[in-house]
């Protein structure tokens, strides 16, 4: 990968909230339009105090910094093509979720989002370990998680809650296990479809159990979103943002081993986090299984503390959808709309004094054959997809591009995926693939903000 030169200064300014402390204005984090909504609010001081958000300034030694992150995602309606895979609702239940975080330190805090819903998510307990075996925590380790000093806190609709810092530390690529309990009748709006995480459900408050009581499963992510650590001020975080592939549709349940996983191995010893933004079924343009990129990248990368350089790889969802079950009525997009959607995106990354990597698309033919997806894959919509993976290598636009499609594809048939690394449904790299997909990217491009 060659680096290009790129300017301007970050557009971050800084703000009093409520407690007097300085916090960083940028409403388009989640914990920052917390703090904003709160604060227009009048909320009591005590809660006020849970929403402050500590980046690093001149001086400080620690700073917070995302070290996972599951994009936010608005329930779809029953008529789409795919199913949402998880309960219209919650009440008097609990839900227990395991991440593997990049970045460790010795404090975390969690964030849980209410993005998308019409009514307040009313929160009874939260507690943290570090994860065990399935649903089992390591004993030790379990802590009270707290918001504004309260164990019960209130997310009202279109806001995200942020908690108080948690005493245990965490090692780099470590598993933290959070258990949400919730004892309203809680719509489940605000989710994340592709966890690649068992999660477990049971009855009551389990919150603090060692062992857990599950009555079902999922693998999707519900309400938490993200966790951020107390790391050193010099550390920083890599976002890749994409679709399924970046989301790992073709990676293993529980064994995290999608590419950004990968690239997080790479990252530990030079202190920096990997955050997965994909979405599965994410495009540039359109909305439809969460938001279209160019409208929440400010949201999953821009105002991610600590950020040093994004990873972009999407676009294959805006070439392969139109005419099939997921896009029935939606045209093939001009080669000139897509590149002005990836110009918007690689503008917006240099104003904020980020690195771009722009990814090729991934060969596809043979996608989803054999299913009511089967026009996933024309001859027109290959040639869009050549045409636009010349534009990414050769334009200049990114700061350095890494070829997925020439490295993934099948030497003898260049349109397809290489058998080694496909998943098996043609379009979706497994294992092997997501391996050399993370060993691919020049680390250096990545640490040198």
């Amino acid at each position: 990968m060659t680096a290009t030169p790129k300017a301007a200064d970050p557009d971050r300014s800084h703000d009093m909230n409520p407690t007097g402390e300085t916090v960083v204005t940028n409403s388009r984090h989640p914990v920052h339009r917390a703090i904003i909504a709160f604060a227009k609010r009048l909320v009591p001081l005590a809660l006020a105090a849970s929403f402050v958000f500590a980046p690093a300034i001149a001086g400080e030694k620690q700073a917070w910094v995302g070290t996972w992150l599951a994009s936010p995602q608005s329930r779809w309606s029953a008529d789409f093509a795919l199913p949402v895979k998880i309960p219209p609702k919650l009440e008097n239940q609990t839900i227990r979720q395991t991440v593997k975080i990049s970045l460790g330190g010795d404090r975390f805090r969690i964030v849980l989002s209410n993005e998308y819903a019409g009514t307040p998510v009313q929160i009874g307990e939260v507690h943290g370990a570090v994860a065990g075996d399935g649903s089992k925590i390591v004993s030790g380790t379990d802590r009270l998680i707290t918001f504004g000093g309260q164990a019960k806190a209130t997310i009202p609709p279109g806001t995200s809650l942020i908690s108080d810092p948690v005493d245990v530390p965490l090692d780099a690529l470590s598993r933290l296990s959070v258990s949400v309990y919730l004892p309203q009748e809680t719509p489940l709006s605000t989710f994340h479809w592709d966890g690649k995480q068992t999660a477990y459900i049971g009855d009551g408050n389990q919150s603090a159990s060692s062992t857990f009581a599950a009555t079902g499963t999922i693998d999707a992510r519900i309400l938490l979103t993200e966790i951020l650590i107390d790391a050193p001020a010099n550390d920083g975080a890599v976002v890749a943002i994409g679709d399924s592939i970046t989301d790992g549709n073709g990676a293993t349940l529980d064994a995290d081993n999608r590419w950004p996983d990968f690239l997080a191995e790479r990252l530990a010893s030079k202190q920096i986090a990997v955050l997965n933004a994909g979405i599965s079924g994410a495009r540039l343009l359109d909305d439809a299984m969460g938001v279209k990129a160019s409208a929440r990248f400010s949201r999953d990368v821009l105002a991610q503390p600590g950020v040093k350089a994004v990873i972009l790889l999407i676009g294959i969802n805006d070439i392969s959808w139109p005419g099939t079950p997921f896009a029935p009525e939606k045209s093939l997009p001009s080669f000139e709309t897509l590149i002005g959607g990836y110009l918007q995106l690689a503008a917006q990354a240099h104003a904020h004094n980020l690195s771009i990597v722009g990814g090729t698309l991934t060969p596809f033919e043979g996608a989803l054959s054999g299913t009511p997806l089967d026009a996933y894959y024309t001859p027109e919509k290959e040639a869009l997809r050549q045409k636009v993976n010349h534009w990414i290598r050769t334009s200049g636009a990114f700061d350095a591009v890494v070829d997925f499609d020439l490295l993934l594809r099948d030497p003898a048939h260049p349109t397809r995926l290489l058998p080694e690394f496909d998943s098996g449904d043609h379009l979706h790299p497994g294992e092997k693939g997501n391996r050399a997909m993370a060993d691919a990217v020049d680390l250096d491009i990545l640490v040198k903000n």
